[in-house]
């Protein structure tokens, strides 16, 4: 997408209006109301009850033109701001996610492919604008929107070794160090818990490290984990039919952080970022794990197999092990979508948050709200910690109904070596079962943009 400011370019030229303003029979101004002028090729778009708007609002206006205009195959839109009362460099900033969100539609598997609006033309003078932002914004979106399309493709095409592949591939012209394990070298690093989980498919498991070491020497790195399971069948505690159906998804967490690695080195942060991601299977075979198990951990922690349809934490409880010996991280921020409680109790709207430090968990939810995502904070208590207790190992995999959530970050912080850390559930938000806000049914590349705002501010 182009962004093109001053230049006198008006084509489908948007014009603004609130409600009841404009005496026409045929328009009240009502939010995303539109009507086209044939005779200018000019829009006129509603936007409601002036009191009333706010940054929701607005983007939803944009939202539903930007689909309008596709459908009418356009690929240009143009945004004069006359009367509305937003500051300068928010309302480009909210024209340009609206339109780019509503842009994106995921085509990949149809015939036919829909269009997109690939220019937005901003024809006054708008002299609070900063270019420089809006072209990193644009970069932001394009990772998020690349995430979307990693999560929404099927595990037919999308496994450990693909997965891979394209981060070898979008990274490859980028500052980044990418270093692909096989599944010889997992065993000789030890990740064994992990190699428990993968065990069980025909597709090899790869261990993804991305290094991005563009900030002073001293300076501790961020490290993200993702989730990294592109496909759950649950396992021997087989999933229903309906329950596998999405479970493609099942590696949002590391789309997310692959995507926010992606949003740091295009735009040049000076900063250390890690992304590591745990890429596998889990499946039913003979050599898959099995209900009653007990394993052992990179750390040395045995762990009962109470259920084999909690295995994302299994995997990351190695991936957050290694990332905390092996970069000594300023924070560690691991992101999955881990539990079906967390979309009991927040839905789609909200992620879930366990953090073992309240200062840096601060810092995380600063950038989030920044970035319009939401994040709620869950109690790490130690009277829920019990319900993970094993009477024959050190720790079980599933804290049973109780508390799911929090239990399931309790268990990863068992093997993060006592460092800062954040567990962000994005069970609900990172795939969506109808449309919600800027997103359709789907990936929505969540927390792509509260990743880079928080690398943001530890860049000198």
């Amino acid at each position: 997408m182009q962004v093109n400011f001053n230049d006198n370019k008006k084509a489908n030229l948007v014009k603004f209006a609130y409600k009841n303003e404009h005496f026409n029979p045929y328009f009240k101004g009502d939010l995303g109301e539109i009507l086209p002028n044939p005779n200018n090729n000019s829009f006129l778009l509603g936007l409601g009850e002036k009191e009333k708007l706010d940054r929701d609002s607005f983007q939803k206006a944009i939202y539903k033109l930007t689909k309008a205009a596709i459908k009418l195959d356009l690929n240009e839109l143009s945004f004069q701001k006359e009367n509305i009362d937003i500051e300068n460099n928010e309302f480009l900033y909210q024209i340009i996610e609206a339109v780019s969100l509503g842009s994106y539609n995921f085509d990949h598997y149809k015939k036919e492919k829909s269009g997109k609006i690939s220019y937005i033309n901003f024809p006054e003078k708008l002299d609070n604008k900063n270019s420089n932002t809006d072209v990193e914004q644009l970069v932001v979106l394009d990772s998020q929107n690349f995430v979307r399309d990693l999560v929404n493709l099927r595990s037919n095409d999308i496994y450990p070794e693909t997965l891979a592949q394209k981060v070898k591939e979008r990274f490859a012209k980028k500052d980044v160090n990418v270093r692909i394990y096989n599944e010889n070298q997992i065993k000789e690093m030890n990740l064994t818990a992990y190699l428990e989980v993968a065990k069980g498919s025909d597709n090899p498991p790869r261990f993804i490290v991305m290094e991005y070491l563009n900030g002073e020497k001293s300076q501790k790195p961020l490290v993200f984990v993702g989730k990294g399971l592109t496909y759950d069948s649950g396992g021997y505690s087989i999933k229903s039919n309906a329950g596998m159906k999405t479970m493609n998804a099942d590696m949002a967490g590391a789309g997310t952080v692959i995507g926010a690695m992606d949003a740091i080195a295009s735009n040049e942060l000076s900063v250390n970022v890690v992304g590591v991601v745990a890429a596998c299977e889990n499946s039913i075979s003979g050599k898959a794990y099995k209900p009653g198990d007990i394993i052992r951990a990179r750390n040395n922690m045995t762990i009962e197999i109470d259920n084999t349809d909690a295995e994302g934490r299994i995997t990351l409880a190695d991936a957050v092990n290694y990332a905390s010996t092996e970069y000594n991280p300023e924070m560690i921020i691991d992101l999955a979508t881990l539990t079906g409680a967390c979309l009991v109790a927040l839905a789609e709207s909200y992620t879930g948050a366990v953090t073992n430090n309240q200062k840096i968990f601060e810092k995380v939810l600063e950038a989030a709200k920044e970035a319009d995502e939401k994040i709620w904070q869950l109690p790490n208590d130690d009277t829920i910690r019990k319900y993970n207790e094993s009477e024959v190992a050190d720790v079980k995999n599933s804290g049973g109904r109780l508390g799911g959530t929090i239990t399931a970050g309790q268990f990863i912080e068992n093997f993060i070596e006592e460092k800062p850390w954040v567990h962000l559930d994005i069970a609900g938000t990172a795939y969506l079962s109808k449309p919600q806000g800027l997103f359709e049914k789907g990936a929505t590349g969540v927390h792509v943009k509260t990743l880079y705002n928080l690398a943001k501010k530890f860049s000198k």
